[in-house]
């Protein structure tokens, strides 16, 4: 990995996978004037940084080293737990489980608040963003309200566009519209009036988008599991443990990132 692969990402981004504070906290010491970029105080919240950015904190730089060694971790992460490193409202959030020697870990996307399963943290910016905007297959086992309709079973093979798909997203969702693309597979386990149980493959992390999906056919999902993510499983991993990437993960994860790097150059 080189420092050209580090594309431009927000600021409060870069703040939260380089020091302790979350994005939320971030904001504010962009809000507060406490940001230098190349020596001039940044409060644009909507500001971007690259890999030729010195960036400063109450004049102390942070620093960002995507050449380093990485590491990765699987997190079986439970329901009931926020992906933030800090939660103003006091809830509990996946870092309350994981030792503290990896606090500064950042999340692979996201799993919301009442979903469950295989979440990846890493050490490097580079791979918690490559590995977040990839096309690598993620595999859920999902719960629903009701039976699974034919026109369901059409948009999961064909997908779908939607103008409003805010049934099933968080209240103050800012993301109205969404391109559902077709499911890599999916394997109906049980197909009942009053609840269906399927495992499914999708190739994307879009912001709640099962959810969406079937909160499109007015039906609420009343579990989620990701027990899949790129060939990484829980297998026998507990809720709320986690456990190092294997020799095997690893040397998958190095090909793919490999192959990205072959794609652009």
């Amino acid at each position: 990995m080189t420092n050209e692969d580090f594309e431009p990402i927000r600021l409060n981004k870069y703040i939260s996978h380089n020091t302790r504070y979350s994005r939320r906290e971030a904001d504010k010491l962009i809000e507060d004037g406490k940001i230098e970029i190349n020596n001039k105080k940044v409060t644009d919240m909507g500001t971007k940084v690259s890999n030729e950015d010195i960036v400063k904190l109450n004049d102390k730089k942070i620093f960002n080293n995507p050449n380093k060694e990485y590491t990765v971790i699987v997190y079986n992460k439970k329901k009931g737990e926020l992906v933030t490193k800090n939660d103003p409202r006091g809830r509990a959030t996946i870092y309350d489980n994981i030792s503290h020697k990896f606090r500064h870990f950042n999340p692979v996307g996201r799993l919301d608040y009442n979903s469950e399963g295989v979440l990846l943290l890493s050490d490097s910016i580079d791979v918690v963003n490559r590995l977040t905007n990839s096309s690598l297959d993620r595999t859920y086992k999902l719960k629903i309200s009701g039976k699974i309709t034919d026109d369901m079973i059409s948009a999961m093979e064909n997908g779908m566009n939607v103008e409003d798909a805010t049934k099933g997203a968080h209240s103050h969702t800012k993301i109205f519209s969404m391109e559902f693309k077709p499911f890599v597979d999916f394997q109906i386990i049980k197909n009942d009036i009053k609840i269906s149980k399927l495992k499914v493959i999708i190739s994307e992390g879009k912001n709640r988008e099962l959810r969406r999906f079937f909160g499109y056919f007015d039906t609420d999902i009343m579990d989620l599991k990701r027990v899949d993510f790129g060939g990484v499983s829980l297998n026998a991993l507990p809720s709320g443990k986690h456990r190092f990437l294997t020799r095997q993960e690893y040397r998958d994860l190095r090909y793919f990132l490999k192959k990205q790097d072959d794609k652009t150059q």
